[in-house]
C-alpha cells in the first residue's frame, strides 16, 4: 500500500480534526474513510493478507481505537466480499464447464469424448492430480475403468472392482458418495491386495467417489483423487455429483439413442411385414415350389434350411435329435406342428415314428400361422430327403456289396460288364488294389450285441468304400473291403489307416490284414479271393501276435510273410531282406553275399571266416562294414541275422534256376 493509502487509512474523517466516535463507525464518514483502502484491494484482487496493512498501519501510527474498530469493521466486509466474490467466479467456473457438458451431451456423437471432457474437467475444477470414471459390467458383476485423466500406472488403468471392494465398490453397492483422506489408513473399505497395488502403482492417497446413478441402479462411479492427504468440501463432492450426473445422463444418452436406431430398424422391418401381408399366401405356395425343386434337383437337407431361412428371415438349422430340448421336440413329434421353446421353434423332423432330427428357427418368437405352417412343410419335406438320401445309401452299399462279393466267388468272369459295374460306383478295378479283411476283436455279451457289432462294422466300412472309390462287404463274421492304393502308398499304410478310421467310427478295437497289391481285377477276378485269403491270413497272424486293434500286410511279417502270402514272393522276401547287397556285387564285381554266407557259416567269427576265405582278417572286416552300411546297423541283431540267412538259403537255391 502507498503512504497516501497509509495517511487516508489512519487519519479521523469526520472532518473536525477530533477522532471519530463510536456513533461514527457506521456513519458516512466511516465508508468515505475506513472502506476505501479496502475497496481498491477487492478492485485489485489482492490477496487475503494484504487486508491487513491498513488496520496494522494504523495502529502503527497511534490511530484511535474507534478508527481502528471501524478499519476492522471494514476489513471483515471486504474479506467476506471478496470471498462472495471468489464463490461466485468458482461457481461461475464449474456452471460454465457444466453448461459446456450439458452442450456436448445435447450434440452427443462421440460418448468416448464426452466421458472424457467430462473426467478432464472435473480434475481441472477440483484441482486434483487423477480422475477417473468405472462403469458396471453386467455380465461379470463388477465395475472397470472406462476412462482415466492424469494416470501414469498401466495397472491402475486395468484395475476392475468388485461390488462392495475399495471406495469404488462401497460407492456402486451403496448408491452414495464416499470419501477419504487416506485411502490406506481408512478400515471402512473393503481392501484387496489388487486394489491396493493398483492405488500404490498410482501414488493416491485421498480419494473421492460419486456414483452414476439412471433410475434406481448404479452404472458406475466417477471418482477424484490426489497423491497426498487432502480434505474435499461440501461443495467439491457435490460439484463431482453434477459431473456424474451429467455422465450418467450421457451413457443413457448414448444407451437411448442405441435403443432408438433399434427401435427405428424394428419399425421398419414391421413396416415391411405390413406391406408384405397382402402377398402371405403366395410367399407360401412360393415357397412350397421351391422345396418341390429342391427335391425334384436332388437338393440336401442344409439346402432346405437355407430356402426357409431366407423365407423366414431368420437363422433355420438342421439339429440332430439329441441336440434339440427332449420336451420340445417330443411335443413336436406328438402334435405333428412346430412348436415354440423359448425364442426358437423347434419342427419334428420324422418318418415311420423313428425321430430324424429337427428343423430349428432361431431367435424368432413372433412366428404367424402361415410362417408356422411353412416351417412345418419344410420339416416334412427334410424327412423325406433323410429317408431318400438313407434309401439311397443302402442301394449303394448292397450294389457295391454284391460287385464285391461276385469278384470273391468268381460269378462273374465278364471283364466288360465288371468294369461297367465298378464304373457305376466310381471304382477302377484296373488300378493297384488292396484287399483288406477287418473284424472287431471285443467279445460280445450276446448274440444281439455281436450282431449289432458287425452291422456297425460294415456300415462304417460301406461308407469308407463309398468315399474311397472301392467295394466293401460283410464276410466270415467280418468285413472284406477293396480299396485303390493311392501312389507312393503301400499295403501295410492302407491296413494301419483303414484300422484307425473304423475303430475311430465304431469306437471299439478294429484288427486290419491286408492283401499284397493287386492288379488288373476285371481281367483277372480269381486273383480278389487270393488275396482276400492272403489278407485273412495276416489278420488271424496279427490276433495271434496280440496286435489286434493294428492293421498289417505278408511283407510286415518277414520271412513269415512268405507263409502268410499267397504267392510265396520268394524273389520279393530275398529283395526286401539282401538286394541291396546283391547289388552292390553286380555292380562292383565284389563277392559280399559269399563273405556274408560264410561270416555266419562260422558262427559269425571274422577270424574263422577270414580261414574259410583264405584272406586277412582286415578283408573281412571291411567287407562286413561294408554290409553295415548296405543293410543296416541291427543287421546282426537276432531276428535280422535269421531272415538275412533264410534269404542268403533261398538266393542259393534259386541260383541254378537263373542261370
Amino acid at each position: 500500500m502507498s503512504s497516501d493509502h497509509v495517511r487516508s487509512a489512519g487519519r479521523p474523517a469526520n472532518g473536525t480534526g477530533a477522532p471519530a466516535g463510536p456513533a461514527d463507525v457506521t456513519s458516512g464518514v466511516t465508508a468515505d474513510g475506513a472502506e476505501a483502502p479496502f475497496l481498491e484491494l477487492l478492485a485489485r484482487g489482492a490477496s487475503a493478507e494484504a487486508y491487513e496493512q491498513p488496520v496494522l498501519l494504523a495502529r502503527a501510527e497511534g490511530r484511535p481505537d474507534a478508527w481502528i474498530a471501524a478499519l476492522d469493521h471494514a476489513k471483515a466486509l471486504a474479506l467476506r466480499v471478496r470471498a462472495e466474490l471468489e464463490g461466485r467466479r468458482r461457481r461461475e467456473a464449474e456452471l460454465s464447464a457444466l453448461f459446456e457438458t450439458a452442450h456436448d451431451l445435447a450434440g452427443l456423437r462421440d460418448l468416448d469424448s464426452v466421458l472424457q471432457a467430462i473426467v478432464q474437467r472435473a480434475r481441472s475444477l477440483l484441482g486434483t492430480d487423477v480422475a477417473y470414471l468405472t462403469l458396471h459390467d453386467r455380465d461379470r458383476g463388477d465395475t472397470y475403468m472406462r476412462v482415466t485423466e492424469g494416470s501414469v500406472a498401466a495397472r491402475f488403468q486395468q484395475l476392475r472392482l468388485g461390488m462392495g471392494e475399495g471406495l469404488g465398490g462401497l460407492v456402486a453397492q451403496t448408491a452414495r458418495p464416499y470419501v477419504t483422506d487416506d485411502y490406506f489408513k481408512d478400515p471402512r473399505f473393503q481392501h484387496t491386495g489388487t486394489i491396493d497395488t493398483g492405488v500404490r502403482d498410482e501414488g493416491l492417497v485421498a480419494i473421492l467417489g460419486v456414483p452414476l446413478v439412471l433410475g434406481s441402479h448404479v452404472i458406475g462411479v466417477l471418482f477424484a483423487a490426489d497423491r497426498r492427504e487432502r480434505h474435499f468440501e461440501r461443495e467439491q463432492i457435490a460439484l463431482l455429483g453434477s459431473f456424474g450426473a451429467l455422465a450418467a445422463a450421457a451413457l443413457d444418452s448414448a444407451n437411448l439413442l442405441t435403443e432408438t436406431r433399434s427401435a427405428l430398424a424394428g419399425l421398419e422391418k414391421a413396416s415391411e411385414i405390413i406391406r408384405d401381408r397382402s402377398a402371405v399366401i403366395e410367399r407360401a405356395s412360393d415357397v412350397h415350389d421351391r422345396l418341390a425343386e429342391l427335391v425334384l434337383r436332388g437338393g440336401g437337407v442344409h439346402d432346405v434350411a437355407s430356402a426357409v431361412s431366407e423365407v423366414l428371415d431368420g437363422t433355420v438349422e438342421f439339429t440332430e435329435a439329441g441336440a434339440v430340448p427332449a420336451e420340445a421336440l417330443e411335443a413336436s413329434r406328438a402334435d405333428g406342428h412346430a412348436v415354440r421353446h423359448g425364442d426358437d421353434w423347434v419342427a419334428a423332423v420324422a418318418a415311420v415314428g423313428e425321430l430324424l432330427g429337427a428343423l430349428v428357427l432361431r431367435g424368432h418368437p413372433a412366428l404367424d400361422p402361415v410362417d408356422q405352417r411353412t416351417l412345418e412343410r419344410a420339416a416334412m419335406v427334410t424327412s423325406l430327403l433323410l429317408l431318400a438320401r438313407r434309401s439311397a445309401a443302402e442301394a449303394e452299399q448292397r450294389v457295391r456289396g454284391e460287385l464285391l462279393d461276385d469278384l470273391l466267388d468268381g460269378r462273374d468272369r465278364d471283364p466288360r460288364l465288371l468294369r461297367e459295374r465298378a464304373s457305376r460306383l466310381r471304382a477302377d478295378l484296373d488300378s493297384p488294389q488292396v484287399v483288406l479283411a477287418a473284424r472287431l476283436d471285443v467279445p460280445a455279451a450276446d448274440a444281439d450285441q455281436e450282431a449289432d457289432a458287425r452291422r456297425r462294422l460294415w456300415s462304417a466300412a460301406s461308407h469308407l468304400a463309398a468315399t474311397r472309390q472301392g467295394l466293401a462287404a460283410a464276410r466270415d463274421g467280418g468285413t472284406v473291403l477293396l480299396l485303390p492304393l493311392g501312389r507312393g502308398d503301400t499295403a501295410t499304410e492302407v491296413a494301419r489307416r483303414t484300422a484307425r478310421h473304423l475303430g475311430t467310427a465304431v469306437h471299439e478295437a478294429v484288427t486290419v490284414g491286408a492283401s499284397a497289391p493287386v492288379e488288373d481285377l476285371a481281367a483277372h477276378p480269381d486273383g480278389v479271393a487270393a488275396a482276400y485269403a492272403e489278407a485273412r491270413r495276416c489278420l488271424e497272424a496279427l490276433r495271434l501276435l496280440g496286435r489286434s486293434g493294428d492293421g498289417a500286410a505278408a511283407e510286415d511279417f518277414g520271412f513269415l510273410g512268405l507263409l502268410l502270402a499267397g504267392d510265396r514272393d520268394i524273389a520279393g522276401f530275398v529283395d526286401r531282406t539282401m538286394g541291396r547287397v546283391v547289388a552292390y556285387d553286380e555292380r562292383r564285381g565284389t563277392d559280399l553275399v559269399h563273405t556274408l554266407d560264410a561270416y555266419f557259416a562260422c558262427g559269425m567269427s571274422p577270424a574263422r571266416t577270414k580261414d574259410a576265405l583264405h584272406v586277412h582278417v582286415n578283408t573281412v572286416a571291411q567287407r562286413l562294414e561294408r554290409v553295415g552300411r548296405l543293410l543296416g546297423d541291427d543287421w546282426q541283431t537276432p531276428a535280422r541275422a535269421l531272415e538275412i540267412q533264410l534269404a542268403l538259403r533261398l538266393h542259393r537255391l534259386s541260383a541254378p534256376a537263373q542261370h
